[in-house]
């Protein structure tokens, strides 16, 4: 009896020491699952710059192994266009590889609720190009979460002046010359 209340004791408290060890502890994953609308983007690449003006809600989906699947409407050249985006869980938490790597898009929790930062990273022969997008579950305006996407700006020291406020379209329309 003393040797069961003993080892009893023993797993309770190495099931105590273990909750207490932030190693051990696995931070949850937020579902990023559903439909997300851009309300503000930055960018250090000229090439993009004049092009982000219109945007469209992106709808991301859960795959296996914690993958996601980001599907993305863009407007180019006046023509609408659709394109999945695999990203693929790394063993940082809110972190992802895409296109085979040659991408990462980090994701980052706002004190907003319902808000995040979605940003990509591509490392070039002599720059690293990066964009950040202010995301919301609602395609509404928000002062408080837009002045943390400004701060995450800044922390990234990508241009304060290059912050675009997109205009929302809920979906795609192919533009006449």
């Amino acid at each position: 009896m003393k040797t069961l209340l003993l080892t009893l004791v023993l797993l309770s408290l190495v099931a105590a020491l273990q909750a207490q060890d932030p190693l051990l502890l696995q931070p949850e994953e937020p579902d990023l699952t559903g439909t997300w609308y851009t309300k503000a983007l930055v960018t250090n690449m000229t090439l993009l710059e004049g092009k982000l003006k219109v945007v469209f809600p992106l709808t991301v989906t859960a795959r296996e192994g914690g993958n996601l699947a980001a599907r993305i409407t863009f407007l180019m050249k006046g023509r609408c266009h659709v394109k999945e985006v695999l990203m693929q869980k790394t063993e940082e938490p809110g972190r992802y590889s895409a296109y085979e790597g040659k991408k990462l898009i980090y994701v980052e929790e706002l004190p907003v609720q319902d808000h995040y930062i979605f940003y990509c990273e591509k490392q070039g022969p002599q720059k690293t190009f990066g964009m950040g997008k202010l995301m919301g579950r609602t395609p509404e305006e928000n002062p408080e979460a837009l002045e943390e996407f400004r701060k995450f700006a800044q922390r990234k020291r990508l241009p304060q002046e290059k912050i675009i406020i997109p205009e929302q379209r809920e979906s795609c329309v192919p533009e006449h010359d």
